[in-house]
């Protein structure tokens, strides 16, 4: 199965804090690409030029073109760590039959949470398991008619064709209560810096 991986970014939130070392480098003459552990995956990467200032829609919508023979895909922005069985999520977006899937996940707690009646706390709790909620995973299956909810290149994926795929009956969600840690911000990199540092299992045994 495809998968798509929106990493148009600019690196603007961390360009003075990380340095970025791959485990591969790809020629963009030839595509050949040189895998720096010596161990050749079976997949094929093709880096997809959709236009430096693009929106994330207007590039969901190039890749679902691009995709459509083959059917359904992956797509999922590479800002986030997780946990989540691929073949359960694609299993279950082909169960239901819906134009998009989306993993739902519950991010760690910032903040305790206060309730309160007039201005009288009632109960708090510091940092609640259940974090804040059921909240965008951004691991996502798709079809290539996803692409006829993106108005053109400006459209934010995550905005409006989001929503209107909700209000159609086109939007499920794949609800995942494994390890789910974004990076967004400097404290996300910390966080999991701590993790890979500790022997995360999801480092694959190598430091």
């Amino acid at each position: 199965m495809n998968v798509g991986i929106l990493a148009g970014g600019f690196g603007t939130r961390f360009a003075d804090r990380v340095r970025l070392d791959g485990d591969l480098t790809v020629d963009l003459a030839t595509g050949t690409v040189e895998h720096h552990n010596g161990v050749a995956p079976d997949w094929t990467v093709h880096l997809v030029d959709t236009g430096l200032h693009t929106g994330t829609g207007g590039r969901v919508r190039r890749l679902a073109e691009r995709l459509a023979p083959d059917g359904t895909f992956l797509l999922t922005w590479g800002d986030g760590l997780s946990d989540v069985d691929l073949d359960a999520l694609v299993a279950f977006h082909r169960a239901h039959g819906r134009r998009c899937t989306m993993t739902a996940v519950r991010p760690p707690a910032r903040f305790g949470r206060l309730s309160l009646d007039g201005d009288r706390v009632t109960r708090f709790e510091e940092k609640p398991a259940d974090g804040e909620g059921w909240v965008n995973g951004a691991f996502f299956v798709v079809e290539p008619e996803v692409a006829d909810y993106v108005d053109d290149d400006t459209t934010m994926f995550e905005q409006e064709p989001l929503r209107r795929l909700a209000e159609d009956g086109e939007l499920m969600a794949y609800r995942h209560d494994g390890f789910w840690q974004c990076m967004d911000t400097a404290h996300d990199h910390a966080v999991l810096e701590r993790l890979w540092a500790a022997g995360a299992p999801w480092g694959g045994g190598t430091r």
